[in-house]
């Protein structure tokens, strides 16, 4: 079996060669080399970082085969979400409109261009060349399902009010937590999970959360 390709995406935004398989595919344009199949030094070539399909009409892509956009993948839309990326208006358009109207409707404002929203999301997403951790905007129980923060140094995904650990394996049962050092998610993207917006979780936590409810 061969060696996973350096092409799955952390909530820290940081690229990484682990067998994981993702519910999404995306991109942040070209950063890889298609002959040897492995990323150049840069981790972007454009402020458009989307989540996308992994299959779109019945067509799948040869994954970093060709001189086209470079093909990450995430375990799941918080993931993807967290790490800065947004949906895509070409593969999941409706996901896309409705990321943008939680957007607008959580500023009170008309729908941004595509090209507000990457270059808000890129100055919220990056410190230099380092992902930004955010202050948490309120209590852990009340942040909105998606979000992801940091706790003891890992990255934590909130659903239900409970926090589930993201690993290279996935995620990990439920815990509460009490403390925090920030978060990852993006504070636009942040206010646009508030507004209403719902991205698509993994399957595992409506497992997980159903092993624990079984044993209470």
């Amino acid at each position: 079996m061969s060696a996973p390709l350096q092409n799955r995406v952390t909530p820290f935004g940081d690229i990484v060669a682990i067998p994981q398989r993702g519910l999404f595919t995306g991109n942040r344009g070209i950063i890889h080399d298609p002959a040897t199949k492995t990323l150049l030094n840069k981790r972007w070539s454009s402020k458009a970082w989307l989540v996308c399909t992994c299959e779109y009409k019945g067509r799948r892509r040869d994954v970093m085969a060709n001189r086209s956009w470079t093909e990450l993948f995430f375990l799941d839309e918080a993931v993807a979400l967290a790490a800065g990326h947004r949906p895509c208006f070409f593969c999941r358009r409706d996901a896309a409109k409705a990321f943008r109207a939680a957007w607008a409707g959580a500023r009170g404002q008309a729908e941004p261009s595509v090209a507000v929203m990457d270059a808000v999301l890129h100055g919220e997403r990056m410190d230099r060349r380092r992902k930004r951790i955010h202050p948490l905007p309120e209590s852990l129980p009340d942040l909105p399902d998606g979000t992801v923060v940091v706790a003891s140094g890992s990255a934590c995904m909130i659903a239900g009010g409970h926090a589930y650990r993201w690993t290279e394996h996935g995620y990990e049962p439920p815990q509460a937590l009490r403390h925090a050092e920030g978060m990852l998610t993006p504070p636009s993207t942040f206010m646009a999970l508030q507004a209403g917006y719902r991205p698509i979780l993994h399957p595992m936590i409506g497992t997980l959360r159903s092993d624990r409810h079984h044993r209470k």
